[in-house]
């Protein structure tokens, strides 16, 4: 079996961003003609690592990409799109993109294949007017999936807020209120994690869209860009990892917190497993969604 293509560097600048993107050999903008959708988490108000504006900018720019986010099922400042688009403002996303909540006017069902837990995957309704995506995720701990990367930021970040209540419940309610008090056993929450990034991945192949998976390994806090009272980060940055491959770019990142041998990776191992985090790649895998076997390049 052919082994996916990682393509990493240790730059975390502009430039390193770029040559990631470049190695991967896609031109999602089609010379110029595709409309570009640009998944990033616009973090929550009072996070403080999410993707900056002076990190991405420029790339985002060079796509004429379109920064895409649906809104949160938990209580926040993002559960609406009048108040997303602020905070997005606040943390300087609108300062060089334009920004889209895609569930603003609505959702569509997509389907899942072969899923345990979801029948379908709930996304936000713009989602179908781009003609190629680069899920552009930010690694870090989660305090609810271990960790967050491409496979979460497919999964829960391009679902609608409905879609999220649906894959937090492991299919048992659209309801954002409902989905907290959904008892659920933990695995079968990161499963249907995977089946719902799956749903997207064949969505946008059966609709010949291009996926390009890029993950920028800063700030790793054992916290998501979702949570308001974000800690600081326990170890060093590692760099950034793209592949076409989600399953292979989420599996280098792990590969790569458990390969260091700084202090502070011991806390974010510890936050994954005690969530089953990792179990998410074995069962995408499964799913057919990619393979945990790669080749890391460094560009």
């Amino acid at each position: 079996m052919t082994k996916s293509k990682v393509y990493f560097t240790k730059s975390i600048t502009p430039e390193g961003l770029q040559k990631v993107y470049k190695a991967l050999g896609v031109d999602v903008t089609n010379g110029g003609t595709a409309k570009v959708g640009v998944k990033v988490s616009t973090g929550e108000d009072g996070a403080k690592d999410y993707l900056k504006a002076e990190l991405i900018g420029s790339f985002v720019k060079s796509l004429n990409g379109t920064i895409i986010e649906c809104n949160t099922a938990y209580p926040g400042a993002r559960t609406n799109a009048e108040d997303h688009i602020k905070v997005a403002e606040k943390h300087g996303f609108t300062s060089f993109a334009p920004v889209d909540i895609m569930d603003a006017d609505g959702e569509f069902k997509i389907p899942v294949k072969n899923g345990k837990h979801l029948k379908y995957d709930l996304v936000g309704k713009n989602f179908a007017n781009y003609d190629s995506i680069v899920n552009l995720a930010h690694g870090k701990g989660h305090a609810m999936g271990g960790f967050g990367a491409n496979l979460k930021n497919q999964s829960i970040g391009i679902a609608s807020r409905n879609g999220k209540a649906y894959i937090h419940s492991c299919g048992k309610t659209e309801s954002p209120k409902l989905c907290w008090m959904t008892p659920h056993k933990q695995i079968d929450f990161i499963e249907s994690m995977a089946e719902a990034a799956t749903a997207v991945a064949d969505y946008l192949k059966e609709q010949g869209k291009p996926i390009v998976y890029i993950t920028v390994m800063n700030d790793l806090s054992l916290d998501c860009d979702c949570d308001s009272k974000q800690g600081d980060p326990v170890m060093n940055n590692l760099g950034i990892v793209a592949s076409l491959d989600p399953v292979a770019n989420d599996q280098a990142f792990i590969d790569m917190i458990w390969a260091s041998r700084d202090k502070g990776a011991k806390d974010l191992q510890e936050r994954i497993d005690s969530r089953e985090g990792r179990a998410i790649l074995p069962y995408a895998e499964s799913l057919g969604l990619g393979s945990r076997e790669y080749e890391l390049i460094e560009v």
